[in-house]
Parts: structure tokens; C-alpha cells; sequence
């Protein structure tokens, strides 16, 4: 392999990287992003201004309380590619024939299906998990697994936070509520009644995740 070659794979290797970064954490500017890979600011905005070319990645100015405002690179939606889609094409097919042969009150019905078997394949891997943190890391490890980049986090009042940073259903999601409507139902049965989960951030109405606020209920 030449020493171009070489130079030209280690490049898509790293903007693949930055992409898969700004996906996780959102919003980070050059300094952050040059931590991150141990290279020169000069490096990151060579790499950042090849995605922008390409209109993968573009830039905001975030005001700053004391100092100059921040340039934070964010993903655009043509990044979405590189990530679980969910084959959308065929999901939005299949859901317009189905209201068409079944109509809204058929579609339900098989969308019920779906929830019981998700709900039994669930609990199977959350299994003698107790804890209310314990069951949403198991439950963040199969969403991982299914594409949509879980994670949980603590608040300073004791509450979680599930964090799903990526939606591969996102486009079946939009001409069909009910697949939304039945995960929130869905996160409620396998955690149980001991806990109260609410969605605050929501990905389809312009949030850049979908967050789930979690609360042990008080006895």
C-alpha cells in the first residue's frame, strides 16, 4: 500500500471518528475536538472544513458568559447516514399498506404485537436486575445493540436520566405516533410500577436526543 494511500484511510478513518463524536456529545468546538484525537487545532479544522465540503458537519456560534462567542461544529441531517436507519424506506412502506389494508385500529393491533414481544425480549435481558440504575444500564445495552446509542445518567436530585442519542426508526416514527406513544408505554413495563418515567426532550419535535426523566416512586 503507498504512502498516500495510507494517508488517505487514516484521514477517512479520523473524520469518521469526529462524526461518530459529535453524534455522542453534540455541539463541541476545535480545541475540545483536538483533545480528543491528540492533534493540532490546524489538523481538526482541515478535517472539519473536508466534512462541511461534503455537508456532513456545519458550525454554530454559541455565546459564552464572559469572553468571545464559541464556533461549535454539529452534525447536519445528511450525517444520519452514516448510522442505523432502521430501513426506513421499507418501515414507511409497509406502515402506509398496513393502514391501508387495516385501517388505524389494525395498525394498532400489530403494533401491540410488537410491544409484547419487545417487552418479553426486554425483561429477558434485564433479568434478575433489582435496582432501578441496574435495569437501565441493561436496558441501555439492548437499545445500543438495536441503534440508538443509550446511555444512562445521574442527577444531582437523585434522578436518571436515559439518554437515546440516535433514533433509527426516527422517519417510521414520523407517519406513525404509535411506535413513540408504545416505547414510552414499553420503558414503563419492563422498569416497573415502583418507578415514573417521563419524556422530556423528544427527537421528532426538534430535540437533539430523546430523554427520559426516571424517578423511584416514594413509598
Amino acid at each position: 500500500m503507498s504512502r498516500n494511500q495510507i494517508k488517505k484511510d487514516v484521514s477517512i478513518s479520523t473524520r469518521r471518528a469526529i462524526i461518530d463524536l459529535l453524534k455522542e456529545r453534540g455541539g463541541m468546538d476545535v480545541v475540545a475536538l483536538s483533545s480528543q484525537f491528540s492533534l493540532s487545532g490546524m489538523a481538526i479544522r482541515q478535517h472539519l472544513n473536508a466534512l462541511k465540503e461534503e455537508g456532513l458537519v456545519t458550525n454554530v456560534v454559541e455565546p459564552r458568559p464572559m469572553g468571545r462567542p464559541t464556533k461549535l461544529w454539529i452534525l447536519t441531517p445528511a450525517a444520519n447516514r452514516f448510522f442505523p436507519s432502521g430501513y426506513s424506506d421499507l418501515s414507511i412502506s409497509l406502515i402506509h399498506s398496513m393502514k391501508e389494508a387495516f385501517g388505524n385500529e389494525g395498525l394498532d393491533k400489530l403494533l401491540d404485537v410488537r410491544n409484547k414481544k419487545m417487552q418479553k425480549q426486554y425483561l429477558q435481558h434485564l433479568g434478575a436486575a433489582a435496582e432501578v440504575r441496574e435495569k437501565l444500564e441493561k436496558l441501555a445495552e439492548i437499545r445500543t445493540h438495536e441503534g440508538y446509542m443509550a446511555e444512562v445518567k445521574e442527577q444531582e436530585d437523585g434522578s436518571l436520566l436515559f439518554i437515546e442519542k440516535h433514533c433509527p426508526i426516527c422517519e417510521a416514527a414520523a407517519v406513525c405516533t404509535g411506535l413513540c406513544k408504545n416505547e414510552l408505554h414499553l420503558f414503563q413495563t419492563v422498569l416497573g410500577d415502583d418507578v415514573h418515567i417521563e419524556r422530556g426532550e423528544y427527537i421528532l419535535k426538534g430535540g437533539r436526543n430523546c430523554v427520559y426523566t426516571v424517578r423511584q416512586n416514594k413509598p
